[in-house]
């Protein structure tokens, strides 16, 4: 249980990396006064948290109607998590972000806690993908399940801190800060992103 929950929270806080949206949230966010960025911040994290744990309980449900097996989404779904390590490392996440959330600004979004902050910032595909990967080791056991849905709740809670403190979290890694922390970030998701490649192949050449 401690292994599955240190993988866990290593790999969605990875993913998800509070700190290095907080650029992208500072975009979005352009404009709004103090309270109501908190605001939007706080909001914008609970439903990222409902989004992903939705996505933990009904995930393999979903899957096994789809026909589509475990082993099969852990190959894709690392792969999938391989190019988000990979702009992450070469820095091209930390700016498509920013400019994702500006065009949504242009576009006169309504709720912008729901979207872009929510999805795509926080619960985006790599977070999604993330969690449908740690639902299907949990082997529908229910504590592990809570387990893994306990750590969703704090890493939003994590968000939520960071964009509460935003522009002091911006000014304290400065540039080169968020630049060091976003490469290192990545070649961590890379690590994990190849082991769960290699979990899948394990199990699907295992079962041929």
């Amino acid at each position: 249980m401690l292994d599955y929950a240190l993988t866990a929270f290593v790999t969605l806080i990875v993913v998800v990396d509070p700190v290095g949206i907080v650029p992208a949230f500072l975009s979005a966010t352009h404009g709004l006064p103090d309270a109501a960025r908190k605001g939007v911040g706080l909001r914008a994290a609970v439903i990222a948290s409902l989004i992903l744990a939705g996505t933990a309980l009904i995930g393999n449900w979903l899957l096994d109607r789809l026909g589509i097996g475990l082993p099969a989404f852990r190959i894709s779904g690392g792969i999938l998590l391989f190019v988000v390590a990979f702009e992450m490392v070469l820095g091209t996440r930390p700016a498509r972000e920013v400019r994702e959330a500006e065009q949504a600004i242009e576009e006169k979004v309504r709720d912008i806690a729901a979207f872009p902050v929510a999805t795509p910032l926080i619960a985006g595909p790599g977070a999604i993908t993330a969690t449908l990967l740690l639902a299907g080791r949990t082997g529908s056991d229910p504590v592990t399940l809570t387990a893994l849905i306990a750590i969703i709740a704090v890493v939003a809670a994590l968000c939520a801190a960071a964009f509460a403190f935003a522009g002091r979290v911006a000014k304290l890694l400065g540039v080169t800060g968020n630049v060091v922390l976003s490469r290192l970030l990545g070649v961590v998701l890379a690590a994990l992103a190849v082991q769960f490649v290699i979990d899948g192949a394990r199990t699907a050449f295992g079962q041929s």
